[in-house]
């Protein structure tokens, strides 16, 4: 780890902190509900080299420790300390500074995040093996196989250089070198963290090539962890950097709001303590101050900024259910904002977040936001990943399901690490990496089983049908959304139920317009992978969607009008059903508006040149011959079985549709007389074809065959849309 100074790049430290922003103040309650990484001073950091078994030098480390493992062996801590000491002693930071404060700074954030004592033992020696003469066998041999392993992670975290040529690559192979266990990126987090506390001394192009890579890669890694401390730390440190106007700014604003006489917060926090203590339910009442970016982003969306808009109000209870109880008392006995209420409880964030978020409105007009969680919420908020303990300890209940959630492994992270495997280069991947971390808000949907899928605002179809099959979502031909029918192309919204209809096919092909509508690295890099495997059928398809939209121009898909089309079929003509009409000496034909079919219930008319046009009785033309005046007709079906008939099938576009769908109609003994293909619209299409059958009675098989072809949804005899006039 480069060893920046301590000096720090932002204006007015807290006496006697680790440089950094100001915090944004508000009146302070005994507990503390922001992790405060900044509190402890270099002094503590140091502290006299004591040859006990715990040195002073890590007291601070030990106590925070403590104070989520009261029952942890911290033996490993000090040894670790001990060998970190000598190993790096004669090295210094660039601010002068003994090297030794950098990874004690660092495993005290950790240690304040609630790390498990292997992740701590790691952090303490992190750039042993890089810096100094220590060796991983040497740490295996001493602390274990796992905190080799992790030390090792950190060690080749090391070696990216964000900034290099070799970026894509250097980082794609860190995620498959630390990917797997999130402790290492949890280390690399603090440890960034606190060099970016200690940038002061660098060139001012080299604090902004180092901010510019923790604004685009470390801090939605951070927010994709959980580790809301770490993430709102470095975003106020990066906004000091990169943007110190703005930053003084918003530092002007909380400074003017915290000399205020009045505090809305305040007098909002003390009416709901009233109102939870009249309602029996034990609540700790906390102020959360706005950290500066999150000031920053409240002023640019609502200008002038109110007291209500500098920070929130946090309740923390002890059970899932008091969230609820809490909930229905402040909005029985205080005004909500009922737009504002969020549920992340019964449906968490991908991030592992879980809170009720609901507002309360004030005489004056100033809206409350009210955060209601439980304190093991809480922790998780803060700390995500990081506060879930050892993922190698055996888990004290077992789930009622047997499965047990490996917290190492975040939904995110898995696919992740799923799509990196699958992406045909590093560059491509890199790009896709950073589109997907700009993508800084979820919704959820759920499938019909219950599950849900975590996906980026504005995914549709395609995406979901990735991320739940994965490449197998090849076979997928369509969607229904909320139950309705839907196209592969439909964005879907937070809450939509989804079920994904597959084709049988195994051999089944995604289609090149699905690249247009797929928002995920997981669609977009599954698609992109089969078309560049399969370069003859994705030219195919290609041709193919050329053809059909030149057939489809020249060959309009307009049902003729009973009266006004082209003749109707001679009834006695071979290969139509014969009928016999109550008119003797008429000639007698089948209207094409219709194609009526034996068993179909049918009626004539009389019309110019002694002729009788035969309709089925639901036809709309049958009710307007009527209104004319024209002369019904008896008619009957006759013994004659060959039949006409026109059917419309309605399905999604998909390669070789057409030609999957004429080969199960002949496969039915169906001769196809004619037929249209109306241009795609959404990705669905409408096929109309009039076929000829040797017998009606296969009219049943032939829709049912239809109907089974991959991609089509409805099988329907055509039914022509009344015409005016």
């Amino acid at each position: 780890m480069s060893a920046e100074a301590t000096n720090s790049v932002t204006p007015g430290p807290l006496p006697g902190a680790v440089s950094g922003p100001v915090t944004p103040t508000a009146p302070r309650r005994k507990a503390r509900p922001r992790i405060d990484l900044r509190r402890l001073g270099r002094a503590a950091l140091l502290g006299p080299a004591a040859r006990g078994r715990l040195p002073d030098a890590i007291s601070h480390v030990v106590d925070a420790h403590r104070a989520h493992h009261p029952d942890a062996d911290l033996e490993p801590l000090r040894h670790a300390y001990v060998l970190a000491e000598s190993s790096h002693r004669g090295q210094m930071r660039k601010s002068g500074e003994p090297y030794i404060t950098h990874p004690l700074a660092v495993t005290l954030i950790l240690a304040e995040l609630g790390a498990e004592t292997t992740t701590l033992t790691a952090s303490l020696l992190h750039d042993t093996v890089e810096d100094t003469d220590v060796t991983l066998d040497q740490v295996r041999d001493q602390f274990g196989e796992e905190v080799r392993y992790l030390v090792d992670g950190v060690t080749k975290l090391e070696k990216v250089d964000y900034g290099a040529a070799a970026e894509p690559e250097t980082f794609r192979k860190m995620l498959v070198a630390t990917g797997n266990d999130v402790r290492v990126m949890s280390i690399k987090l603090a440890d960034r963290l606190h060099n970016m506390r200690t940038l002061g001394v660098m060139r001012p192009e080299k604090q902004e090539r180092i901010a510019k890579v923790t604004r685009d890669v470390l801090i939605p890694l951070a927010e994709r962890l959980g580790v809301q401390a770490l993430k709102t730390e470095l975003e106020d440190l990066v906004f000091a950097i990169l943007h110190p106007e703005e930053y003084a700014h918003t530092r002007e604003l909380i400074v003017r709001n915290a000399a205020r006489t009045d505090d809305p917060l305040a007098e909002v926090a003390d009416e709901v303590r009233a109102v939870l203590r009249e309602a029996d339910i034990p609540a700790e009442v906390l102020i959360r101050p706005r950290h500066f970016v999150s000031v920053h982003r409240v002023s640019r969306k609502r200008g002038r900024l109110r007291g209500s808009d500098f920070g929130r109000v946090l309740v923390l209870v002890n059970e899932d259910a008091d969230c609820y109880g809490v909930l229905g008392e402040l909005h029985t006995c205080m005004t909500p904002v009922v737009s504002e209420f969020k549920d992340f409880i019964a449906v968490p964030k991908f991030n592992l977040y879980q809170s009720l978020h609901t507002a309360v409105a004030r005489e004056d007009g100033q809206v409350v936001e009210v955060l209601i969680r439980t304190h093991q919420m809480h922790k998780v908020a803060e700390a995500g990943v990081v506060a879930l303990g050892n993922p190698y300890a055996p888990a004290p209940d077992d789930p009622a399901d047997g499965e047990r959630v490996d917290p190492t492994r975040p939904g995110w992270l898995s696919r992740l690490l799923d799509w990196q495997e699958a992406a045909p280069d590093p560059d491509h991947f890199w790009s896709t990496l950073r589109e997907d971390l700009a993508q800084d808000r979820e919704i959820t949907v759920f499938r019909p089983d219950g599950g849900t899928l975590g996906l980026p605002e504005g995914a549709t179809c395609v995406d979901a049908a990735y991320a739940q099959y994965g490449e197998d979502a090849h076979a997928c031909i369509g969607a229904r959304v909320n139950g309705r029918l839907a196209t592969l192309s439909t964005v879907l919204k937070d809450g939509d139920t989804v079920q994904l209809l597959m084709g049988q096919d195994a051999a089944s092909e995604p289609s090149r317009e699905w690249l247009e509508h797929a928002h995920t690295p997981a669609a977009r890099i599954a698609i992109q992978r089969w078309l560049a495997a399969h370069p003859a059928q994705a030219e195919s398809q290609h041709s193919e969607a050329r053809t059909t939209e030149e057939r489809t121009a020249l060959r309009p898909a307009d049902v003729p009008d009973a009266d006004t089309a082209a003749p109707e079929q001679p009834a006695d003509r071979p290969g139509t059903g014969h009928v016999l009409a109550d008119l003797p000496g008429a000639t007698v034909r089948l209207a094409r508006c219709c194609t009526p079919v034996p068993p179909d219930e049918i009626t004539g008319f009389a019309v110019r040149g002694g002729a009788v046009t035969v309709h089925r009785v639901e036809c709309p033309a049958v009710a307007r011959m009527k209104d004319g005046g024209r002369t019904e007709v008896g008619v009957r079906w006759g013994e004659a079985a060959e039949c006409r008939v026109t059917l419309t099938a309605e399905s999604f576009v998909r390669p070789h549709l057409l030609a999957d769908l004429t080969e199960a109609m002949a496969s039915e003994g169906a001769e196809i007389v004619s037929a249209t293909v109306e241009p795609p619209t959404q990705q669905q299409v409408r096929h109309t074809y009039t076929v000829q059958l040797p017998d009606a009675s296969h009219l049943p098989a032939l829709m049912r065959a239809m109907r089974e072809v991959a991609g089509v949804y409805d099988v329907s005899r055509a039914q022509p849309q009344p015409q005016n006039g």
